[in-house]
């Protein structure tokens, strides 16, 4: 009978890999990195791990990250193994930016923050918009109650604009933004997201360095960049960490009217089926709408989605991949 159970669990093993192991090698031909299978042995219930390659330099909002740094190469290569090899959950990724991507990042280039932080919203919330942390942040950017109402958001019974990507990631680039202004550093902004923005100045002053990368913080700290860092790193090109997705396996926005409302609605499910879709399509399409009805008593405009119908049928023709790399 054990052995039995330890050959179950031997197979369960190699299966969190795909059956087979991986291993990230230097390409010698186009001087990337590929990843190929390692020797799995099922009847031994052996499996090899290699530890994927550090690159001598990484790029975070436009700077180098020189990892020559025995510190500073540590502290990627932890955030390094700890990604990479967390399966499910970066193919999951994968998968939601497809959606969540096209929206983040035009609102990004418009407020005037860099590209790369969208890849804070995939560490706070691994890019669910439902995401809700033990502390009460909430939404994709993990929005704390208070900090919502500073950056102009409404957080009430009924509607909860941290839920709303549009207006949430808005209010993340002002938080970012104001950040920025004291710290001339965007990694140290980055970080203020974690650790708050009046630590980080403390920090600065008590340190004297502006650098992120320079500073000592908490260990969650320390790390909160890094695997921001490491999030770019595995998502730019994820088939050298062995993600290999087809196009249709990716998710897709979801195409929708828009509708202004600006008084209150007192049955949302009535609402729902007066457009004809269910309420549960209604909830999934507006996640701010938090119960069953919109008591506006203020009279302000709220721009509802309303899925069309023909957008609700997956069509994997009609899918189309934000970044080519996510696909073989």
């Amino acid at each position: 009978m054990k052995k039995v159970l330890l050959l179950i669990v031997s197979v369960v093993s190699v299966g969190a890999l795909g059956f087979n192991g991986y291993s990230v090698m230097q390409d010698s031909v186009g001087g990337g990195e590929k990843c190929v299978q390692s020797n799995v042995s099922v009847g031994q219930a052996s499996v090899r791990y290699d530890a994927p390659p550090i690159p001598d330099k990484v790029y975070f909002c436009g700077e180098a990250v020189d990892l020559s740094n025995y510190y500073l190469r540590e502290r990627f290569d932890r955030e390094l193994l700890s990604f990479s090899y967390w399966h499910s959950q970066v193919f999951l990724i994968i998968k939601r930016a497809n959606r969540y991507f096209p929206v983040i990042e035009p609102i990004l280039e418009r407020e005037g923050v860099p590209d790369d932080m969208k890849y804070l919203a995939v560490i706070e919330s691994n890019l669910d918009q439902r995401s809700v942390s033990p502390a009460k942040a909430a939404g994709m950017w993990q929005i704390m109650p208070e900090t919502a109402k500073e950056h102009g958001l409404i957080v009430e019974d009924d509607v909860d604009e941290r839920y709303n990507l549009e207006k949430a990631t808005v209010a993340a680039c002002d938080y970012l933004k104001k950040t920025y202004a004291l710290t001339n550093d965007w990694a140290a902004a980055a970080a203020s997201y974690n650790t708050g923005r009046a630590r980080v100045v403390r920090q600065m002053e008590a340190q004297q360095t502006n650098c992120y990368y320079d500073m000592l913080f908490s260990e969650e700290t320390n790390r909160y960049v890094f695997r921001i860092i490491l999030a770019k790193y595995v998502l730019e090109n994820p088939r050298a960490f062995g993600f290999y997705l087809n196009k249709e396996d990716l998710y897709y926005p979801v195409e929708c009217n828009t509708i202004m409302v600006d008084s209150t609605i007192n049955n949302l499910t009535d609402f729902a089926k007066g457009y004809g879709i269910s309420y549960q399509l209604l909830k999934d399409s507006n996640p701010w709408l938090r119960s069953n009805k919109l008591l506006n008593k203020k009279n302000d405009t709220f721009y509802v989605k309303m899925p069309k119908k023909e957008a609700l049928k997956v069509n994997p023709a009609d899918i189309n991949v934000h970044y080519e790399k996510w696909v073989k």
